[in-house]
Parts: structure tokens; C-alpha cells; sequence
């Protein structure tokens, strides 16, 4: 019996391949031949399944199929971005097309969506070329053919147009001479082949077939490695144009006839009144006259080619000449605040985290990983993000060690003990040792009953003032609680208040507030900072 999908499935599939697009987006972009002839394919292709996701969370949750198909369609127009981007929504257009007036999904009624999407993204673009992201949806399509004529069931039928599109991938190389110079395989042919993946994978409940490593299996053929191209020189037109067309009588044949006169890369997709034009022209005044005359323009995109393309090769250029260096910093923080000043204390990489949100062992090796340095050391910063930290140390190539700092504060006071002219332990044993020298106080909200250090009540909703991890003051104001949590702190005690101000601290409270410490603590040095955590309105440290 073919099975079925609900909308909400195929939604839920959907927003699955766009965070695995997202995801290998960085991967993707890497392939591109031309560093910026339109923008990074990976990035456009998935910022254009994002205003897909985006357009579908407006639905309601008894959609139909017809109103879930044109909020794809829709959403995939209005969020397409570069040529690719744009060939990625006509592709979105066919699928949804090719399906109307299915009951069902099997193995014919794929065959039947990714023909009609073969059709539809052949005829956005008049001058194909052969390696590139239509010829893997045509090869998909043959495969979904040749799973409908063999009568397999959906799952083998999907199987066998996802490996295709791998394989397909693979073959780019011998098709289109100029990713066989560079030695990489067709970006958006590849990012295609993830999309439909993970798509297949989130509907049929399994694991997707891709793997980190783009080999894709031996069965494909030798390995075609992934490296950055910094060698273009250029395009025969400097700007690349992209904006949205509202018309009711827009005669897009015509209109390619006239784009094809401004430049390259000409596409004119869509229906009243809604169409997207793409273009690359070193006369973007004339190409938006023509348009102006035969309808409105909206979201208007220029790009000078020339410039950006020199800023990468720049960029890349910085890059290699970059040294390795003898020791390099991850910290983990929340708040962009605290992010630029770990950076600007010699963090190499800041790993979005904290108390509500822990990065995974991952997250912390593949930032340790992407150091360019004989050692890092880790900052984990909280105290569930140690183990996290120390498993991320085990398993990285380089030397690694982890100054289990519980605060943002805390690594600090470690960072300004830091000597790059030391070994890896020295380092780690020196930054300890600074970093347990600072108290830190950290204010908050509590989200249910409980009790503070001593066995006082706490309720739903009240401030909470927490010392070095102990529950020590409860109040109804964030002022008053840092206050009293200064007091059983002994601040009178120490040199310098390190105050860092998070998100929902509003301006006029914290002056209020540090104007209230000054006066209570006239001999206490005090050096604020914004540190744009959230759902911590104040974090202070003690030295």
C-alpha cells in the first residue's frame, strides 16, 4: 500500500532539510569556482529554504495540500537569492506542481513531481549547462523513472534517487572542465543532493545516506576533495541584479530576450504577479528602467562582482599567510558583549552557550580544531560545560587542555594569565589558579519554588542573587538583590567590580544601580561592560 504524509509531515521533512542545508553550508560554499560571481551557492540555496520554512510556519495547522504547495512556492520566489538561488525555488515549483492531484506517494508519483520539476527548472534557464545543478536534477528524475518502471516501493524508490543524485554529483567533474581544473565537484548540484536527502530521510523516519566526507562512498568513483579557488579573474559584467517584479501582464519571454542583451546568467521566473529577475549586467540602471516600465520593483539587490571578489581573494590571501601559533583560546559565552571582549583578550573562536543553551563535545572539538595553533585551551565557562570541554580535549588531534572556569568572569582573570611563550600545562595550572581568585555573583529570576543557601523560600518569580553558585540573596528588585549579594560577597573586601550588564538590564537601572555601588563602595574600582547576556540582567565578578 503506497503510504501517506499529513502536511505537518511534510513541513516537518521540509524544515529538516533546510537546517541540514544550513548545516553544510560552509561545505558547500567552498566549491564554488568563482569566489563571488553571485554570492556563496551554499548560503543562497539556504537562505532560500529558509523563506520556504519561514512562509510554511504562517500556515495553519489544518493547511491544505494546495495552500501548503503555494506557500512553498511562494516563499521559495520571494527568498531566492543568486542564481542558484533562484534555480532552487524553480525546482521547488516543479516538485510542488508535479504533485497536485496526488493522493498518494509512490514510486509513479515521484517519477511524476521530479519530471515536472526537470521541466520547469530546463525552462528557467536558457542556456544549460551540462555539470551543473540540472544535470543532477535531471539524473534524479531518470532515476525516479526507473523506480517507478521497476515498481519499487517509496522508501527503495527515494533511496534510489538520493544515491543517484550523489553519484551524479560525482560525475560533475567530467562534464563541466572547469571543476576538473579545480578539482571540485558542482556546489549546487551537491547542495541539491543534500536537500532531497535530507528531505527523504525526515519523511521516511531513517538516517540520511550523506556522510561528513564528500567521497560518498567508494562505489562513486575516487574522492574529489574540497578546497578553496582563489584564482578567478573576473567576469566579462560587473554587477550582479536581483529583484522582485510585480506585474499582472509582464511577458517574460520578452523580458529574457532584453535580459539576455544587458548580460549573463539571465533568469525571469514566476507568474502574475509575482516574478523574480536575475542578471548580471554592467548596466543595472537600464536593466531596472525596463522593468519600472512594465511594472514594480521590490527588493532590489546590486552587487559589485569586481569588489567583492577582490575583498575574498583579500580575505584569502590574509588567511594563508596567517602563521600558526604557538597557543589558541575557545572560549564558551552568551551575549554578544562578553563574545567581543573574550575576543578582544585573545579568544580565537567564542562559542555561542551558557546556562540554558550547553554546546555539545562536538561544538567545542570543532572549534578547537579550527585554531590555527600547536595547542588550544579550552573556557568552558559553566559548570555543565566542563565534561563537555574535557571529552572535546580527549578526542582532538592537538594538545588540548580545559581551565574549568564556571564563569565568563572567571576566564577573564585566567586569559590575562595567560603566557603564550609557556607549555600547554604551565598555561593551564597559571589560568587556574587566576581564575579561582575571582567571586562571581550572578543575578537572575527563578522559574519555580524553591530555597536559597540557608533554607529561605524562594517563589516563582523572585530575583535570585547567586555566589559562586550558591543560591544567597532573594529580593523583588535586581538592584536591591545586588545589593545584598555585594554584602555577603564581602565587596568591601576587594579592589575591582567587573560589572557585566545583560540584555534585559534596562540603561537606566544599571546607572541607577552603579551609581547605588559607588556610594556604598567608594574605594571599590568599578569597570562596567555590556555584556548582552540574556535572562542574566547582571553577572559581576570580584577581585
Amino acid at each position: 500500500m503506497p503510504k501517506t504524509y499529513a502536511a505537518a509531515q511534510v513541513m516537518n521533512a521540509i524544515a529538516s532539510a533546510s537546517a541540514a542545508l544550513t548545516q553544510r553550508k560552509e561545505e558547500i560554499n567552498r566549491l564554488n569556482v568563482f569566489p563571488v560571481p553571485d554570492g556563496d551557492t551554499g548560503t543562497n540555496m539556504s537562505l532560500t529554504i529558509e523563506s520556504v520554512v519561514k512562509n510554511l510556519r504562517g500556515l495553519s495547522t489544518d493547511a491544505s495540500a494546495q495552500e501548503t504547495r503555494r506557500a512553498i512556492v511562494q516563499g521559495a520566489l520571494m527568498g531566492a537569492r543568486g542564481n542558484s538561488g533562484v534555480i532552487t525555488s524553480q525546482i521547488l515549483r516543479g516538485l510542488c506542481e508535479g504533485s497536485e492531484g496526488l493522493e498518494h506517494l509512490d514510486a509513479q508519483g515521484l517519477a511524476t513531481t521530479f519530471a515536472r520539476a526537470e521541466e520547469v527548472a530546463f525552462q528557467a534557464v536558457r542556456k544549460p549547462v551540462e555539470g551543473t545543478i540540472l544535470t543532477v536534477l535531471r539524473d534524479m528524475a531518470k532515476a525516479a523513472r526507473s523506480a517507478s518502471e521497476a515498481g519499487l516501493d517509496t522508501d527503495a524508490a527515494m533511496e534510489a534517487i538520493v544515491t543517484e543524485g550523489y553519484a551524479s554529483v560525482q560525475r560533475t567533474p567530467d562534464l563541466l572542465p572547469v571543476l576538473k581544473e579545480n578539482g571540485v565537484v558542482d556546489a549546487g548540484g551537491f547542495g541539491l543532493a543534500i536537500l532531497v536527502d535530507a528531505f527523504a530521510a525526515a519523511l521516511l523516519g531513517k538516517a540520511a545516506i550523506v556522510v561528513e566526507d564528500i567521497a560518498m562512498g567508494s562505489a562513486f568513483g575516487p574522492k574529489v576533495e574540497i578546497e578553496q579557488v582563489d584564482d578567478w579573474e573576473g567576469s566579462e559584467y560587473r554587477y550582479c541584479n536581483e529583484f522582485l517584479v510585480d506585474s499582472d501582464d509582464l511577458d517574460t519571454e520578452a523580458a529574457l530576450d532584453f535580459l539576455q542583451t544587458m548580460g549573463d546568467c539571465e533568469l525571469c521566473v514566476g507568474s502574475a504577479p509575482k516574478f523574480k529577475v536575475h542578471v548580471h549586467s554592467n548596466t543595472p540602471d537600464q536593466v531596472l528602467k525596463y522593468f519600472l516600465d512594465r511594472g514594480q520593483i521590490s527588493e532590489v539587490h546590486i552587487h559589485n562582482m569586481d569588489l567583492q571578489s577582490q575583498e575574498r581573494a583579500q580575505k584569502i590571501s590574509e588567511e594563508a599567510q596567517q602563521e600558526t601559533k604557538p597557543l589558541g583560546f575557545v572560549a564558551v559565552a552568551a551575549g554578544k558583549g562578553n563574545a567581543k571582549i573574550l575576543k578582544s583578550l585573545g579568544v580565537d573562536v567564542v562559542v555561542s552557550g551558557g546556562q540554558t543553551m550547553n554546546p555539545s563535545t562536538k561544538d567545542l572539538l570543532d572549534a578547537a580544531e579550527s585554531v590555527k595553533a600547536d595547542a588550544v585551551i579550552i573556557l568552558p565557562n559553566n559548570s555543565n560545560i566542563i565534561l563537555a570541554a574535557e571529552s572535546a580535549c580527549g578526542l582532538s588531534e592537538k594538545d588540548c587542555g580545559v581551565v574549568p572556569t564556571k564563569s565568563v568572569p572567571q576566564s577573564f582573570a585566567a586569559l590575562f594569565a595567560a603566557d603564550p611563550d609557556a607549555s600547554l600545562e604551565d598555561n593551564v595550572e597559571a589560568m587556574m589558579e587566576a581564575a579561582q581568585e575571582v567571586k562571581t555573583g550572578e543575578v537572575t529570576t527563578a522559574i519555580k519554588d524553591s530555597k536559597d543557601a540557608a533554607g529561605n523560600p524562594i517563589k516563582d518569580g523572585d530575583v535570585i542573587g547567586i555566589a559562586d553558585g550558591s543560591i544567597e540573596a532573594v529580593g523583588s528588585t535586581v538592584s536591591d538583590v545586588v545589593m545584598d549579594l555585594l554584602a555577603k560577597m564581602d565587596a568591601d573586601g576587594a579592589d575591582t567590580l567587573t560589572f557585566l550588564a545583560g540584555e534585559d538590564l534596562a540603561a537606566d537601572v544599571s546607572e541607577a544601580l552603579q551609581a547605588r555601588i559607588e556610594e556604598a563602595y567608594p574605594d571599590l574600582e568599578l569597570d562596567v561592560q555590556d555584556g548582552g547576556q540574556p535572562l542574566y540582567p547582571v553577572v559581576f565578578s570580584l577581585e
